[in-house]
């Protein structure tokens, strides 16, 4: 029980890497809020790790609206008490050639991406503040660390993540606060599996060509990083008992990007 009555709050859990790190959170004996911009997948989620509903809850947010990431987070305190552990999960990806990318998208993706960690991030620390400990944890990638074509918008929020975490960590510390961000490599989700043929059609392969010679290609052993493996790297960060593991950013993809 590593997260032993730790109260946590993780964006974008109603589904993929969020949903495994809320279940996996619980499983460690954490009080979890399913924060989703969709509420009724948020309480469904809730109550398929919970049944009870008295440790697990679903609560709606849209991480890129001040006032309900404000109202969401107060709502989570009042229900349990504390907050503890903030994983900033929530994103998006759309991908598309730079010279033709819609400043809209391009909008879209950095305001779920970097302002949705900002405000969640803010709300959170106002709560750890006051009771003198908590750890954030942002939702980087290997694109944190790395470039590839087609994701201009999402490389340039990954890193900027990676830039959020270090003053977090800095400003943080003296109030027992820790920031630190994962970055998997490609991991079977929905939001990956929606760009194989995207990408197979943007640059003309197809999509077992996509897979091999692009997602997997700087990997180790050719595998796809798992929801397992991002989850207990959260759960190891969030249970780490110092400030010695703080303003890092740990790379969870089979080797494709080396330290």
């Amino acid at each position: 029980m590593r997260l032993k009555d730790k109260v946590a709050i993780v964006t974008g859990a109603a589904s993929g890497i969020g949903k495994e790190i809320s279940i996996i959170f619980a499983r460690e004996g954490a009080k979890v809020a399913i924060a989703d911009l969709d509420q009724r997948a948020a309480d469904a989620t809730a109550g398929e790790i919970d049944p009870t509903g008295k440790r697990v809850v679903g609560v709606a947010m849209d991480v890129t609206n001040e006032q309900l990431v404000d109202d969401g987070t107060a709502k989570v305190v009042e229900t349990f008490g504390s907050l503890d552990v903030l994983v900033s999960n929530a994103g998006i990806q759309i991908v598309a050639p730079l010279v033709d990318f819609e400043f809209a998208k391009w909008k879209r993706l950095l305001a779920i991406h970097l302002d949705g960690a900002f405000l969640t991030t803010r709300a959170a620390l106002r709560q750890m503040y006051k009771q003198k400990s908590g750890s954030i944890i942002y939702m980087g990638s290997v694109h944190a660390k790395e470039a590839s074509v087609l994701k201009a918008p999402y490389v340039t929020a990954k890193h900027g993540l990676i830039g959020l975490a270090k003053v977090v960590a800095k400003e943080g510390a003296a109030h027992g606060v820790r920031a630190n961000v994962i970055c998997p490599g490609f991991v079977r989700t929905p939001l990956v599996d929606k760009q194989i043929p995207e990408q197979a059609r943007e640059l003309g392969i197809s999509e077992q060509d996509v897979i091999k010679n692009i997602m997997l290609k700087e990997t180790v052993d050719g595998e796809f990083t798992t929801v397992d493996d991002v989850a207990e790297t959260a759960v190891f960060l969030a249970s780490f008992g110092s400030n010695a593991l703080t303003g890092q950013s740990i790379v969870v993809s089979h080797g494709w990007f080396m330290q």
